[in-house]
């Protein structure tokens, strides 16, 4: 991996509506659980369902548990809050904060 001072920007937050723009869950909405800024990655609500084998604990049962895994951050876009479409996001600075706001529809974010 490259060393951080070149690592990218993630326009991505937890909570965020996203869509999925490429693979098998392509088109796909659900909402940020989680962000991994190092591996650059996403974990995002019923996207990219996995198997996994689980060991029986005093907390859980063992078996066979589906989960999500987390999805590369050039794969998945914001949901435009106005017409719910993927758009793309830019920062502004709006009374001595900056906010992030939709592209396509000029709409501020959260």
């Amino acid at each position: 991996m490259a060393s951080d001072r070149f690592a990218k920007k993630i326009h991505i937050k937890k909570g965020d509506e996203v869509i999925v723009t490429e693979g098998a869950y392509k088109g796909k909405k659900g909402r940020v659980l989680e962000v991994y800024p190092k591996k650059y990655r996403a974990l995002v609500e019923g996207v990219n369902i996995i198997k996994k084998h689980q060991k029986p604990t005093n907390e859980a049962q063992g078996g066979i548990i589906e989960k999500e895994a987390p999805v590369h951050i050039s794969n998945i876009m914001l949901v435009d809050p106005k017409s719910g479409e993927a758009t793309r996001i830019g920062r502004k600075l709006v009374d001595g904060k900056m906010v992030r706001f939709s592209k396509k529809s000029g709409e501020i974010i959260k």
